[in-house]
């Protein structure tokens, strides 16, 4: 299982509070965007918040980190970090924050 932190207002729209736990099936690597398709089909009112829904791009201002770094501009097809994978540090999505 996958452990996968979500910001409030993402949480609220899915209606689930703390970390949620997500299953990742299939064969191959752990990646970002397998993990990002397991949370759009357990929460599918998610579709489109985090990614567009057409292009698969990261929304402008959602952040990806995991192990204390920022994987944001990683490509979505690269592994996850072990530790994720394992369960032992979550995969953290963020709403980032502009302006001054």
């Amino acid at each position: 299982m996958i452990r996968v932190v979500l910001p409030a207002h993402l949480k609220t729209l899915a209606h689930v509070t703390g970390e949620v736990a997500i299953e990742v099936t299939g064969d191959g690597p752990v990646t970002q965007r397998r993990v990002l398709d397991a949370i759009e089909a357990r929460y599918p009112m998610l579709l489109g918040t985090i990614r567009d829904r057409h292009s698969g791009k990261r929304r402008p201002f959602v952040r990806f980190y995991a192990c204390e770094e920022d994987l944001s501009n990683e490509s979505p097809d690269a592994p996850l970090p072990e530790r994720v994978t394992r369960g032992e540090e979550p995969f953290i999505v963020l709403g980032a924050m502009a302006g001054g």
